[in-house]
């Protein structure tokens, strides 16, 4: 199975059932889950584990999610999604308005647990780091220009779209490395639930004839049932 970058992720779920088959779901997908034993004591756990998100039950000995949610915002604006067997319409208002940004409706498949905690963590931290990253990126001889979403060497110069060049930008950051499909995925779309998984093998065909004007044939490689890698270093020669 292929992983997305791990966030850490609060799980606060007294069903120890669910909470185990959420928190097995969740780490085949790369993430670090923290399920506290203590429900008592949320507020010290969250502030001890410093989660990326955090997912909350309603029903809860002592205090419903409610007050834990408010004691969180508190001290945070981490994401927090509801868990819940409460269905009903003022269930969801109350949650959201206790400064909760997302509802799961019990019983939940766990695709769908999966696609709102991963689309909920790509909103709040996605597009800000993307927003922070340097302009030029170079390796070797290989310059990545996000000004103007191109690529050029040894004086030879191309333009890519948008989709290509998120692409090629993740897939150089971690030059020589394996990217796991689900990862590029997640990144490139914002509902992976309604892409063709073959429009990312599209969009690597059209990468790879781009690079290949540069004399690049070869440098996005394909690691079949992995993902793929790039490999701008040590090209002395075009071939």
């Amino acid at each position: 199975m292929e992983t997305a970058p791990g966030y850490r992720i609060l799980l606060v779920e007294d069903d120890e059932k669910i909470a185990r088959i959420l928190k097995a779901e969740l780490e085949r997908y790369g993430h670090r889950v923290v399920v506290p034993s203590d429900l008592a004591h949320i507020k010290e756990e969250f502030l001890a584990q410093k989660p990326d998100l955090v997912i909350l039950d309603i029903n809860l000995p002592r205090y419903d999610g409610y007050h834990w949610c408010r004691q969180i915002r508190m001290h945070s604006t981490v994401p927090i999604i509801f868990l819940s067997a409460r269905d009903q319409d003022v269930d969801q208002v109350r949650a959201l308005e206790s400064g909760g940004d997302d509802y799961i409706s019990k019983p939940f498949s766990l695709e769908l647990a999966v696609a709102k905690v991963n689309s909920l963590l790509r909103r709040t931290y996605g597009e800000y780091a993307w927003r922070q990253e340097p302009d030029i990126l170079q390796i070797d001889d290989v310059i990545i220009n996000r000004s103007n979403s191109t690529v050029s060497r040894r004086g030879l110069r191309v333009e890519l779209s948008a989709k290509e060049f998120r692409l090629l930008w993740l897939l150089a950051k971690r030059e020589g490395e394996i990217v796991g499909r689900a990862e590029l995925l997640e990144v490139l779309w914002d509902d992976v639930a309604f892409v063709d998984d073959n429009t990312l093998t599209v969009n690597v065909t059209r990468l790879r004839h781009r690079l290949a004007a540069l004399n690049l044939d070869g440098a996005v490689e394909t690691r079949r049932g992995q993902g793929y890698r790039l490999n701008l270093k040590h090209r002395d020669s075009d071939e």
